[in-house]
Formats: C-alpha cells, sequence, structure tokens
C-alpha cells in the first residue's frame, strides 16, 4: 500500500525540477523581467511538492536524530573503553620497580626540601636578628641625643620662665609626655 501511494505522490524533488522548468519555458513579458505562467499548472505542481515535504522532512529529521543517537552511543563507548584501558595501565605501572623507586625518589626530595626549607628560615631569622640589633644601636644612640638635648633644654628654661608664665612649664612638660602615652 505504501508503494502505491508512493507511486501516486511524485517525488518533491521532480516537483520542483518541473517547476523550475516551467519556469524557464514560461514567456517573458515584453520590457520586464516577468512572465506569463498558467497560474492552475504551476500551482498544482507546487501543491504537490508541498504535499511531498512533510513526510521526506520526517524521514529526514528521524535519520538526523537516528546518527545522534549513534554518534552519542559510540561516544559513550570509547570512554568506557578509554577509562578501562587507562584503570588497566594504571595497574600495570603501579606494580613495576620504576614507580616505586620514583616514590622513593620523590620522598627523598620532600624530605630534602623540608631541611632546605629549615635552613632557610634560620637563617632569615639571623638575617633579621642582625639587622634588628643594627637597629637597636642606630636608635639607643638616637635616645641618647634626645635626651641630651632635652636636658640642655630644661637647663636653659629657667632664664625664660619669667617670660613664658608659671603655666609654661606645665605645657612644656605634657608636650614632652605625648610619646609616653
Amino acid at each position: 500500500m505504501l508503494e502505491d501511494e508512493a507511486e501516486k505522490v511524485p517525488d518533491t524533488a521532480a516537483l520542483l525540477v518541473q517547476l523550475r522548468e516551467a519556469l524557464d519555458a514560461a514567456r517573458s513579458m515584453p520590457l520586464s523581467a516577468s512572465v506569463m505562467l498558467n497560474r492552475e499548472e504551476f500551482g498544482e505542481l507546487l501543491q504537490d511538492a508541498i504535499d511531498g515535504l512533510p513526510e521526506e522532512l520526517k524521514q529526514a529529521r528521524w535519520l538526523l536524530k537516528e546518527r545522534d543517537d549513534v554518534l552519542e552511543r559510540a561516544q559513550r563507548e570509547a570512554e568506557r573503553i578509554i577509562d578501562v584501558a587507562r584503570v588497566r595501565a594504571e595497574r600495570m605501572v603501579e606494580r613495576t620497580e620504576v614507580v616505586r623507586e620514583a616514590r622513593r625518589s620523590a620522598e627523598d626530595m620532600v624530605d630534602q626540601a623540608g631541611r632546605l626549607a629549615a635552613q632557610m628560615r634560620l637563617e632569615a631569622e639571623d638575617y633579621v636578628d642582625r639587622k634588628l640589633a643594627s637597629f637597636e644601636v642606630v636608635l639607643d644612640r638616637t635616645m641618647q641625643q634626645v635626651a641630651k638635648g632635652r636636658e640642655r633644654l630644661s637647663v636653659h628654661a629657667p632664664a625664660h620662665e619669667d617670660l613664658l608664665g608659671p603655666d609654661a612649664e606645665e605645657a612644656e612638660q605634657a608636650f614632652f609626655d605625648q610619646d609616653d602615652s
């Protein structure tokens, strides 16, 4: 029954070719790009082509979906095969002496790096301690100079008390005591 229907309905591509031939064979209108066609004949061919499209489109969509499904299954199977091969390869490699030696070597490197890091940390601490000691000496000298300067100022201060008034000494003391708080 399907074969009878297929014979009755011409192939859509063949119908489109007939439409193109009808268009090419049509008479041209003078001084125009337009042509004269038999509207009824052209309309029937066009309708037959339209009627033939849905089934062909369904088949094309089905083929595309089937292709996508096959590709997806093949991709999953390929991934599964790769995973199995990877696991087998890892097991084989684990069993070899090369891996054991590499692990030992890696552990030695980690130990050596730890020792080197500890040594570097001690050297850095020594360096910082030396710099702080040097800074302490400079700071101590500076503090001595500041103390001498304050002492010199306090020797000269009684001569100016009568000019500044009785509250001047308290204001001066409060000014220099700001560093203590």
